[in-house]
């Protein structure tokens, strides 16, 4: 086995640190322990070698006990790494020598050179599982060991190792002995016994020093320890004894002993009785100190306690007051009893289960202090700031009276909530521009903090004989004229729709005594205090009124005007019901200044609603009506923005060239003022008379409105885009239409185009719901950006030429859709497209598109005013929308290529075509199909066809069931095209008898089978001069 030399204990496990500090222990436990010598003495005569010894091991080597060699040793630290027994320890098993001139691991070491050690016998040492030392003998010559010998010596070991314990434990058991001592003596704590049986009490010195004996002789008996007790304490303190004795329990007292020179000493005692072979007590043991300074310091304490103003009160562990200053005295005596003595919960039981006790207790069981604030109810009815300290002998409790405090925070919290109220009706009634929707908020808000349930009323001085003054009227009943009730609230749901239809009902039904009428007249609160359901129920007219008033049942009444700056806008009423105090001097303040605030913001939202539409008209007067060239849906929105009277610089138009060209365009002017309104005005007039009057195209316009806007100094800048939409007649055969446009700094224009044909033959622009991936919408960007207006006249401008199809849709607008704070323009043109897309796939008609685009893309309150034009393009070879609504152009304009050519006409003097046919049921036949040859040979579209067809075989269906025939046995058939118009007549030998029933058919479209005929022409009339003839009129659309 090989070691560290410098550490014999680098191998073992464990905390070496540890094992040091044993041994170092153990060292000096057993300094002077003459047993260890002997250990040793009596293994080397066992053993028969001159020397032996017993050695602690750590870094270094101690001998503490040795013979022969090592008794000079003994007591001597040597460094471990030399030292044999080292070796041993390291190694944890028993070591034998016979030659230590031969062992590799002892030939070098000091006593082996030296010639005191050849053969050697070791055993470890061990104590609480650690190697701490070696007991070992040894000699100066070779020697054999046996197994008896090295048995032997270990029972040695166990005897060194038992003596090496016993020396620490005598060691420790003197310290703490010691340390007891010493505590005894600085607390001045003294002894006796007391033999129950003899009576003879025996004292230690420091009681009789306790009771100022001195050197004199103590009577030794229970007697003469009574004579020393304070006479106020002598028996109280013979009742501790008698019970600690008869109960064979403890024993505690607290009494005054007066010394001999007259000098008084508090003393306590603690002690136990002690039971006898038969269980009762014999003995009673105890100790006794001096308390005189304690006491004397409580006493000032006390004083203290006393003097300051501040309540206290001490609880001991049981929860009994044993202390109370006169203070708490004071605040507490409301009770009506004694206090100390007595528990606190039976003094106090409400203070069970409430504030009070879980904080004392939680004091008690933490041995932390507590702070709170707790009300105490009547006879107290007071509030306590109290705190609260744990201590060993119970809990001592601090409190002041707080009520006064409390109150007035109260007070003042409920005067801020008050304020606060107030400021959020100002916020609620200033943060619509709705007077309805700001007077159904006020009767909700004053409900709760005021009333129990309310109404409002608003006077509006459009009625006639109506007046802004305080009342001056032309008769009594000129005060309800104007009065409309808008609001009302109550604070059960239940009861809301009684209120609801007592408002129905209230203004007609009051008579002119009424109290509303009173603060309608005389322009003041009128207050109805108490038996508000009586009083009112008087003022009104027997009815329903009455009835649900009663059903509603108020107790008290408050009815204040809404005073704006120079008019009454309307009457505020509040209502408190049967289980609510009346109206106190402060409620009425609060809803006096309720109805202050409240008229100034109604007036405010009156003024503001007029300034805003007075805005709007004018915004909207500066923009005309769109054009709607034939095939072509034009729509147009405009959308102020929230601010009131905030004029804006958007702006649409949409007008047709000389040359038949349909324009839209769209701008914005810089400035959101009326300076940016009437720049607006100058540049759009500029535009659409450019436009109009030279014929150019968007760049061109574009260009000559710069040049005007610098010639006329017109201070102004803006974005603007212009569209044209032109067509050939080789586009028209192939159903496209150009788009042209040029962009000035402005959001780009958007291309939705729909994936098959979008319109039915039948209807309308209603397209058929698709997928919103089918629908392409795209975003016009310009390569290259072109300057605003109104920067630099002599910029030149971009002009880019786009095919479209039939059925798409071109939309313009403003930034005020698409941009947003915290969003950039490109995500909202890429969200507008999406909702573009959208829209178009649900098959939404134009005007329907519009208006959801705004819905969809504007926030509640709009930030700026938007303006868009949409248009769409229909296919040319089918009649007009519905929807699109009547086409409307200018006389003087020149239709383009996208119109229908001019009608044909018969090449003979007579374009009407005449049938006589016989009067029988193949004369409907042969007429459809003469009529349907000659309108498709015209050209007609075949829509048109099948309906002038349709129209044709009712009418003489219709002859030839109901009528009769003509002279010569004859149904009369006609038709002819002119100005647009086929004219398709069928006549009879009908008289004025059924004349009158066709003309009351015409009138309810009813009987004769004419339902379809009505349906499908323009007009149809009927006359009697010769024969009954029908006739039906549809106009051919421009394909």
């Amino acid at each position: 086995m090989t070691t560290d030399s410098a550490n014999p204990f680098a191998g073992l496990r464990g905390d070496t640190g540890a094992r040091d500090d044993l041994v170092r222990q153990l060292t000096a436990a057993a300094g002077d322990q003459t047993a260890l010598a002997q250990v040793a003495a009596l293994a080397a005569r066992l053993l028969d070698t001159p020397s032996a010894h017993v050695s602690l091991i750590s870094d270094v080597q101690t001998i503490v006990g040795g013979v022969g060699a090592s008794l000079d040793d003994v007591g001597v630290e040597t460094p471990a790494d030399g030292a044999v027994c080292a070796v041993t320890a390291g190694g944890g098993v028993p070591m034998m020598v016979f030659d230590a001139l031969d062992d590799d691991r002892l030939r070098d070491l000091a006593a082996v050179r030296a010639g005191n050690l050849r053969s050697y016998l070791g055993v470890p040492l061990v104590v609480r599982d650690q190697p701490v030392g070696v007991l070992c003998v040894y000699g100066p010559g070779p020697r054999e060991w046996s197994d008896q010998d090295l048995q032997l010596l270990e029972q040695l070991g166990t005897s060194a190792v038992t003596e090496l314990q016993l020396a620490v434990l005598s060691d420790e058991h003197e310290d703490e002995r010691l340390v007891w001592q010493l505590a005894v003596d600085a607390a001045g704590v003294g002894a006796f016994d007391w033999s129950i049986g003899t009576g003879e009490v025996r004292w230690d010195d420091r009681i009789r020093e306790l009771f100022g004996l001195g050197d004199e002789v103590f009577g030794a008996d229970v007697e003469s320890f009574h004579q020393l007790v304070h006479p106020d304490d002598s028996a109280r303190v013979a009742d501790a004894l008698t019970t600690a004795v008869e109960t064979c329990g403890t024993y505690a007292a607290e009494y005054r002993v007066v010394l001999p020179d007259g000098v008084v000493r508090w003393v306590t005692a603690r002690g136990r009785a002690l039971a006898g072979p038969h269980g009762a007590a014999v003995r009673l043991l105890g100790a006794a100190y001096d308390t005189t300074a304690v006491q004397e310091g409580e006493a000032r304490v006390a004083r203290l306690l006393e003097a300051m103003p501040m309540a206290f009160f001490q609880l001991d562990p049981q929860w009994r007051f044993t202390f109370l200053n006169s203070e708490a005295h004071r605040l507490l005596g409301g009770i009506g009893s004694p206090i100390v003595g007595d528990v606190i919960w039976d003094l106090f039981p409400d203070a069970v289960d409430s504030d009070f006790e879980a904080h004392y207790r939680g004091a008690v069981e933490t041995g932390e202090p507590v702070e709170f604030e707790a009300y105490y109810p009547p006879p107290l009815d007071r509030w306590y700031e109290v705190r609260g300290w744990p201590a060993p002998d119970g809990l001592a409790v601090y409190f002041v009276d707080v009520t006064e405090r409390r109150r007035a925070q109260e007070r003042a919290e409920s005067a801020a909530e008050r304020a606060r109220l107030l400021s959020s009706i100002t916020d609620v009634l200033t943060g619509t521009l709705d007077e309805e929707l700001a007077v159904a908020h006020l009767a909700e808000v004053v409900v709760g903090p005021w009333a129990d349930w309310s109404a409002v009323t608003l006077i509006d001085y459009s009625t006639p004989h109506v007046s802004a003054g305080t009342g001056s009227a032309e008769g009594r009943d000129v005060w309800r004229r104007g009065l409309r009730d808008v609001a009302g609230w109550h604070a059960d749901p239940a009861y809301r729709p009684l209120v609801d239809r007592y408002l129905e009902l209230r203004i007609p039904s009051l008579s002119d005594d009424s109290f509303l009428a009173q603060a309608v007249r005389d322009n003041r609160p009128v207050f109805v205090d108490q038996d508000a359901a009586r009083a009112i129920s008087a003022v009104l007219e027997p009815g329903e009124a009455r009835e649900v008033f009663q059903r509603l049942d108020p107790t008290s009444t408050l009815v204040l005007p809404l005073r704006g700056r120079e008019r009454t806008i309307g009457l505020l009423t509040v209502f408190r019901g049967a289980g609510s105090i009346g109206f106190t001097g402060a409620d009425i303040a609060d809803l006096v200044d309720v109805a202050s605030r409240a008229g100034v913001a109604l007036d405010n939202v009156r003024l503001y609603a007029e300034q805003r539409d007075l805005a709007e008209g004018l915004q909207r007067s500066l923009m005309t009506a769109p054009p709607e060239p034939d095939h072509l849906h034009v729509s147009v929105r405009y959308e102020p923005s929230a601010e009131v009277a905030q004029v804006g610089g958007d702006w649409y138009d949409a007008f047709l060239q000389t040359d038949g060209a349909t324009n839209i365009v769209i701008g914005d002017v810089v400035g959101h003022d009326t300076a940016a309104a009437a720049a607006m005005g100058q540049v759009r007039g500029l535009l659409r008379g450019i436009a109009v009057t030279t014929g150019a195209g968007p760049a061109e316009v574009l260009q000559r409105v710069d040049e005007a806007v610098q010639t006329l100094q017109i201070e102004t800048m803006a974005t603007a885009v212009v569209a044209r939409l032109e067509q050939t007649p080789e586009e028209r055969d192939a159903g496209v239409t150009r788009l042209r446009w040029s962009n000035a700094g402005h959001p780009p224009p958007l291309i939705a185009v729909h994936p098959e044909a979008p319109e039915t033959p039948e209807t309308t622009d209603r397209v058929t719901s698709v997928d919103p991936r089918d629908v392409t919408v795209t975003a016009l960007w310009p390569d290259r950006a072109d300057l605003l207006l109104g920067l630099v006249p002599e910029t030149s401008r971009t002009e880019s030429v786009l095919e479209l199809s039939r059925g798409c849709t071109v939309l313009l607008y403003t930034d005020g859709l698409v941009e947003r704070r915290g969003q950039s323009l490109d995500d909202g043109v890429a969200q507008l497209q999406a909702v573009l897309a959208e829209l178009i796939a649900a098959g939404l008609d134009q005007d329907e598109l519009c208006d959801q685009l705004l819905a969809r893309m504007l926030p509640e309150q709009p930030e700026d005013d938007v303006a868009l034009v949409a248009v769409r393009l229909h296919p040319q070879d089918r009649p007009r929308p519905a929807a699109a609504g009547p086409e409307s152009v200018p006389d003087n304009v020149v239709e383009q290529a996208c119109s229908v050519p001019a009608p044909h006409t018969h090449a003979d003097d007579d374009p009407r075509t005449s049938l006589r046919l016989p009067f029988d049921a193949t004369s409907a036949g042969v007429a459809r199909r003469r009529l349907v040859d000659e309108l498709e040979g015209l050209g007609f579209g075949e829509s048109f066809v099948i309906d002038a067809e349709l129209v044709l075989g009712e009418l003489a269906a219709n002859g030839l069931e109901h009528g009769r025939p003509s002279g010569d046995d004859t149904l009369d058939v006609s038709w002819c095209i002119a100005d647009d118009v086929l004219r398709i007549s069928v006549c009879d030998g009908g008289k004025s008898a059924e004349l009158q029933a066709l003309e009351l058919t015409r009138a309810g479209v009813r009987g004769r089978g004419l339902a379809i005929v009505d349906q499908l022409c323009d007009a149809w009339t009927v006359d009697d001069q010769q024969g009954l003839r029908v006739t039906a009129e549809l106009r051919r659309p421009l394909d």
